[in-house]
């Protein structure tokens, strides 16, 4: 918090930002890492989170913090019998068979392989006592929080301020087994029928608020590129129903999978992708749906304006943001989804042109797409693990029209552009008699027009400081010969310095800030490409 504090301002209060290059930023991210990983499971949790938020944290940040996984070593048996036998009786009469040796372990809680009325299950049993740790964690984030906000700008202390409030809900969330059992149902009963996907099924009666019990469903993990490979399973086909799968969630059903990292994805024998761990699930309403799908088509139409007004309408995005530069940016962001290469230079450029006009995107993430977004990016990286050449926004564009949302999308402009010709035509009618009386003013030397200038850039004010800057130094100047003449020595030493002074201050008033988005950017596709064939 520190270095960061003194990132924003040399010397904390005040002074001028740092420039801090890519090495430094990974340098201090690994610190970070190491940090989490020691402070335990809240804080793991934590670190896997800000790896989702780019609105918070630098890309070198999210490139470092994005290999955090949720592994933990396994409580002993010994403690989590306990909970178990607490929830729902003695092992041994509840169930027919129960392997004490967990076949996953995570921060909050560990799966054990069991057998119930002659069915495998999977048993998720949370860990004892988590809950006391879990809350004192959250205590800590929330007193340091408002130390932090104070030394970042507005739009990071929205993001900063959403992102406490959200992960101390789903963190809540995620150790109610009650309510990941009903999202699991939820989301089990939509994909009814499909035999693309495969949701276990909750075993109700060894189920309670620490302890859910689960079908048990095997399969190769889905970014087992070379087991995929050996069975013969199609990974391009598996990736588009991956985000069709995502699509269908997030756009038509409202309830959806919030945590799709390789661990909890796989791919059975038939083919059938299957998902588990439920804890981080989330709800979609009908605003947030509509807007994603005017994204999603303004994105398919490259229509970069729709897309600017959309993320305006939802929050994402500042309306005083300079809407030239960021719709090069969307459509560099668009090019490089669809896998097309990307200049350079052209991202360079951009990057200048923010330095010059807005020194940092002005992004914020509300809370009710936090995690729309995680799952967005991360289903997209393991869709690009499958297939390389996987274009994400050509399967949304598939998808939404097979939907008929774009077609609706048409319908709606056009009901929209019919309503304006209408309410022009009214102003229309309208128009004639109000210049008429204008005209009739502008004869009686009775008009008037008031301008309001609009100064973003303070310009006035610069140029007023500078004007009265020169007249001091004039007037500087002018003392000390003056005082010279007259030989008075001390006073035009005085005079020296205030003008020597007033000097310095003249020329800082015409130097540029210096910028702190020094590093090259490197977040295309293609980036990520060359480093894995350089691995």
């Amino acid at each position: 918090m520190l270095a960061y504090a003194r990132d924003r301002r040399r010397f904390l209060l005040f002074g001028r930002p740092r420039r801090v290059g890519g090495e430094v930023r990974r340098e201090r991210a690994t610190r970070l890492l190491d940090s989490l990983l020691t402070l335990g499971p809240t804080f793991i949790k934590l670190g896997q989170l800000l790896s989702t938020r780019p609105d918070v944290l630098p890309p070198q940040y999210i490139e470092v913090l994005s290999a955090l996984q949720d592994e933990v070593p396994p409580a002993d048996w010994a403690d989590a019998k306990p909970v178990v036998e607490a929830e729902l009786g003695p092992v041994e009469e509840r169930f027919e068979t129960f392997d004490t040796d967990p076949i996953s372990g995570a921060s909050l809680g560990q799966v054990y392989r069991a057998a119930v009325d002659g069915r495998e299950v999977a048993v998720k049993v949370r860990r004892p006592e988590v809950e006391e740790l879990v809350e004192a964690d959250l205590r800590v984030i929330r007193w340091s929080l408002p130390i932090l906000m104070y030394f970042v700008d507005d739009s990071r202390a929205f993001s900063l301020e959403n992102l406490a409030d959200e992960f101390a809900r789903t963190i809540r969330e995620e150790m109610d087994y009650e309510r990941e059992a009903t999202m699991l149902a939820e989301i089990r009963s939509n994909f009814a029928g499909d035999d693309r996907f495969a949701v276990p099924a909750v075993i109700e009666s060894h189920s309670g608020p620490r302890v859910l019990t689960m079908e048990y469903v095997g399969g190769t993990k889905i970014n087992d590129v070379e087991e995929l490979e050996r069975r013969g399973i199609d990974r391009s086909r598996i990736a588009e129903n991956l985000e069709r799968a995502y699509l269908r969630m997030i756009i038509d059903d409202g309830v959806f999978h919030a945590d799709p990292h390789p661990g909890n994805l796989a791919v059975d024998d038939e083919g059938r992708i299957v998902f588990y761990d439920f804890g981080m699930s989330g709800r979609v309403d009908e605003f947030v749906q509509g807007k994603i799908v005017e994204f999603y088509v303004a994105v398919a139409n490259r229509d970069t304006d729709a897309i600017l007004d959309v993320l305006i309408d939802i929050g994402t995005l500042s309306p005083e943001a300079d809407r030239q530069v960021m719709a090069e940016v969307m459509e560099l962001a668009i090019e490089d989804a669809r896998g097309e290469h990307v200049e350079q230079y052209r991202v360079q450029q951009i990057i200048g042109r923010i330095e010059d006009s807005i020194y940092e995107f002005p992004f914020r993430l509300p809370a009710n797409l936090a995690l729309v977004l995680r799952v967005a990016t991360v289903v997209e990286g393991v869709c690009v693990t499958l297939d390389p050449d996987f274009d994400f926004i050509d399967t949304a564009t598939d998808y939404l029209t097979e939907q008929g949302y774009r077609e609706e999308s048409v319908r709606r402009y056009l009901e929209e552009g019919g309503e304006r010709v209408r309410e022009s035509a009214e102003s229309a009618t309208r128009i004639l008699p109000k210049s008429e009386r204008a005209l009739d003013r502008l004869d009686r030397d009775d008009l008037f027009v008031r301008v309001g200038v609009e100064d973003a850039d303070r310009a006035f004010e610069k140029l007023a400081k500078r004007l009265v800057y020169g007249m001091l130094l004039t007037m500087g100047l002018f003392s000390i010969g003056v005082l010279y003449a007259l030989e008075v020595p001390l006073a035009a030493i005085v005079a020296a310095v205030f003008t020597a002074a007033i000097g310095i201050q003249l020329y800082r008033s015409f130097r540029q800030p210096r910028r702190s988005l020094g590093s090259a950017p490197q977040f295309t596709r293609q980036n990520l490409r060359q480093r894995r064939e350089d691995d």
